[in-house]
């Protein structure tokens, strides 16, 4: 097996949410073990930030495309081009492993043993944001995930819950890990907190439960600031309300916004892992959470929990932390501490185990399927052409 140094990657990733910031941590962290990583870019095209963000990372390869992912609307054309796009990708740059941020390359016939990461789905959204199974519109989206997760080596998610959601969905016909998002806490630091609440993200997405927050925000003695895109990718803006929008903010701005917010608010309906919440704790901002599995099995003790609908409990809970003050510096503490699981490091480690994993079975696979031929031929009658032995083993 070769060693970590002379690993190579083949990696994708959508740039239109966490998951691209998700792809260059990781790419980070296993460019300083002497890990090569290809990265290959679908969704939109890279904005002059997201560039530069990825010029940063060392031992990277990027290449770029626009191809549309497949939750988004019609996306199948664009899915098979990207498909064919990847196959030609991987010959040219023959990697070890595939690493798939996305479900439909599962099915492909990729060389390289492949991994497939879920950070969300559309049947499991559907099914936490509106209380309902997704709409027959989505059954070619519920095939594609399915065979994307069949094809795969291993399937791999950010939490537990994740998994078990895959599983619900699409049946657990396949080998899964749950392998925690890691931030850089260098990035995140805690300034002099003033009166502020922050939740970041995209504001489009009802999985984070803006309404919400938007329904108490008039009625805090405290500023409720939001940052993100309001603008869906497959058209149309989200309109705010009682809040204070600060757009979209690079990756400094969002930090330095972190660093000065006393509460961040994420009362969502659906979050596989949550990224920003992850980085306010290592900004020391008080966490208040939508009370859903995955929140709970990243947080535990660390923050205070809301249920998504229950507008009363959030104001109450805002209210709580604004009105004291050393209970608010405590969970801020609790928040910070509790994040220090959650490093660049440890993530590569588990992703480094996986590779390693997917190279180990791909070899047994390999000696199991060369010693079941090799029986086979050894009982083949003896006939006068030595030869065949040797051909039916080639």
């Amino acid at each position: 097996m070769a060693a970590d140094a002379e690993l190579h990657v083949l990696m994708t990733a959508d740039c239109v949410g966490g998951v691209w910031t998700h792809a260059l941590e990781l790419a980070g962290a296993l460019g300083r073990r002497g890990v090569r990583v290809t990265l290959a870019s679908l969704g939109a095209r890279l904005t002059p930030h997201q560039r530069a963000a990825a010029a940063c990372v060392p031992s990277l390869d990027l290449h770029e495309s626009a191809w549309r992912l497949e939750w988004m609307d019609d996306p199948w054309d664009d899915v098979r081009a990207a498909g064919e796009w990847l196959l030609a990708l991987e010959r040219a740059v023959r990697p070890d492993v595939l690493h798939l941020n996305q479900f439909s390359f599962g099915a492909l016939p990729f060389g390289a043993p492949k991994l497939v990461v879920a950070h969300s789905c559309v049947l499991s959204w559907w099914q936490a944001v509106r209380g309902a199974g997704a709409p027959r519109r989505y059954d070619t989206y519920r095939g594609a995930v399915t065979a994307g997760l069949e094809g795969a080596a291993l399937v791999a998610a950010p939490t537990r819950s994740m998994l078990a959601s895959l599983a619900s969905h699409y049946g657990a016909h396949w080998q899964g890990a749950a392998i925690h998002n890691g931030r850089d806490p260098a990035a995140f630091a805690a300034g002099r907190k003033q009166p502020v609440i922050l939740s970041a993200g995209r504001l489009w997405d009802d999985a984070r439960n803006l309404a919400a927050l938007e329904a108490v925000a008039p009625y805090l003695p405290w500023p409720v600031r939001v940052s993100g895109s309001a603008v869906h990718p497959c058209g149309g803006r989200r309109q705010l309300h009682g809040v204070e929008p600060l757009g979209e903010l690079t990756a400094e701005a969002l930090a330095a916004q972190f660093a000065a917010a006393s509460i961040y608010a994420l009362p969502a309906r659906y979050e596989p892992f949550g990224q920003t919440a992850l980085e306010a704790a290592f900004s020391g901002c008080a966490l208040v959470l939508g009370d859903i599995p995955s929140l709970r099995e990243i947080w535990g003790a660390a923050a205070l929990y809301v249920p998504p609908d229950d507008h009363d409990a959030l104001h109450e809970a805002l209210t709580r932390l604004i009105e004291q003050p050393e209970l608010r510096t405590a969970m801020g503490q609790r928040a910070r501490l509790r994040a220090g699981r959650f490093t660049p490091q440890r993530m590569a480690d588990g992703y480094l185990r996986t590779y390693r994993w997917l190279l180990g079975n791909r070899r047994r696979e390999t000696q199991h399927t060369y010693a079941h031929r090799a029986a086979q031929v050894e009982a083949l009658p003896e006939g006068p052409d030595a030869a065949r032995k040797t051909k039916a083993l080639a």
